[in-house]
């Protein structure tokens, strides 16, 4: 941003001035990604705060506190110390404390990632919250944060890209805003002034499918179709680097009566290539394995290598001890569906992660990976998904240590 002035579209500047209008209890901005609601939504509620309150307590949550720092404080921070605000952050105890104009609050952080999250909030005194990625959390912890806004005077603040029309978030508040006495603004990326022509050119092509009609036209649609649609195994699928050394790891997707498939991955350059992988259908072959020849299997397609972790199906607890036995570093796989698939698709798409062509049956798999309407969740039909739930495995796993190591040098400590 250097020093120049921010400048701000009309979108921008309601979210600025909402809370000054009496009639109004909460905001809900939701829409396209990189369309400037994030930052200004952020800016709004810490002036609010600051303006309105003295020695109370806020709420800001996120999917987790490291994407809570990623999205949301690693360029606001920076930007209310600008404005003459003094920030501190004691970051053993999740808090920054926020001194503006003679006022000073403190403002809790959360993370929403699970039903057991809710638990985190429960007994808080709130003046206010913003969530942050509101669609991504379990309606639980929603429900529970905004519970605990009893001080006078509080106000929600809601932010979110859009998921399935079904969603419980776009049929409670979305759809009933006016009722819930809030202001709903829908963003799209001409909403963000800082966003470029080409900039937004350039999403506009990197998205296909639900992933377009959510992430750039922002609209609350239903998966339908191929996963993987932008994926064309002909043009993506790579060859494996002739001088790949790693490091290495390995995902398990865990099956007896149902196939088992174990991806082996080797970095090179910041990229991620599935190099090898081992596939098994005892349907198909007629008998199923043991956990002792499975783990024969994966130390086969280690090959001698020195595999950093293997990233293994949480279900699968006695495999999961086996090969600890043997001597690997094995972590259970984050088995969050919705997330990963976002997550996997976006790697994906980047170039973050790349299939290389000896990987048979996991471009088999991509070619055949559908959505299903589940009672309006997202959710993948529940066959060809076996080295499809390990690659998602893996992307989480890669997601989580990427979010990990931004969380510990985002926020600066003053």
């Amino acid at each position: 941003m250097g020093s120049r002035p921010m400048r701000f579209s009309p979108k921008q500047v309601r979210v600025l001035s909402w809370w000054r209008d009496p009639a109004l209890e909460a905001i809900i901005c939701d829409g396209a990604v990189r369309s400037g609601k994030t930052f200004s939504m952020g800016l709004s509620f810490f002036l609010w705060a600051s303006r309105c309150f003295q020695g109370r307590q806020f709420g800001l949550c996120g999917k987790t506190i490291g994407s809570l720092r990623r999205n949301l404080l690693s360029e606001l921070v920076p930007y209310l110390r600008r404005l003459g605000m003094t920030v501190r952050e004691r970051r053993s105890e999740n808090l920054l404390l926020v001194r503006y104009g003679g006022h000073e609050n403190r403002f809790l952080l959360f993370g929403g990632r699970d039903e057991s999250s809710a638990a985190l909030i429960q007994g808080s005194t709130l003046a206010g919250v913003l969530l942050d990625e509101t669609a991504l959390m379990p309606r639980s912890f929603v429900e529970q944060a905004i519970a605990r806004c009893s001080v006078p005077g509080s106000r929600l603040w809601f932010n979110c890209n859009p998921e399935g029309p079904q969603h419980w978030f776009y049929q409670e508040w979305v759809l009933r805003a006016r009722e819930r006495k809030a202001l709903r603004l829908h963003f799209t990326m001409a909403d963000n002034p800082a966003l470029s022509p080409g900039i937004r050119r350039r999403y506009e092509r990197s998205y296909t499918g639900v992933f377009y009609r959510r992430f750039v036209l922002g609209e609350w649609t239903a998966a339908q179709g191929l996963i993987y649609d932008f994926f064309d195994s002909d043009r993506d699928a790579a060859e494996v680097p002739a001088d790949l050394e790693g490091p290495w790891r390995i995902s398990v997707d865990y099956g007896t009566s149902n196939p088992a498939s174990f991806g082996l991955w080797g970095r090179k350059g910041g990229i991620w290539y599935r190099v090898e992988e081992f596939y098994y259908d005892s349907h198909r072959a007629g008998r199923q394995r043991t956990d002792g020849e499975y783990a024969d299997d994966l130390e086969h397609l280690a090959a001698g290598r020195a595999i950093q972790r293997v990233i293994v199906d949480p279900s699968a607890a006695s495999f999961i001890e086996l090969l600890r036995r043997r001597g690997f570093s094995v972590v259970k796989a984050d088995n969050a569906v919705a997330d990963g698939l976002r997550v996997t698709a976006d790697y994906l798409r980047r170039g973050r992660i790349r299939i290389c062509r000896g990987c048979r049956d996991c471009l088999r798999e991509m070619a055949l990976y559908c959505w299903e309407d589940r009672g309006g969740r997202d959710a993948p039909r529940k066959e060809y998904d076996h080295a499809m739930d390990e690659m998602r495995y893996f992307a989480m796993d890669l997601a989580g240590e990427e979010e990990s190591a931004f969380a510990a040098v985002a926020v600066e400590r003053r």
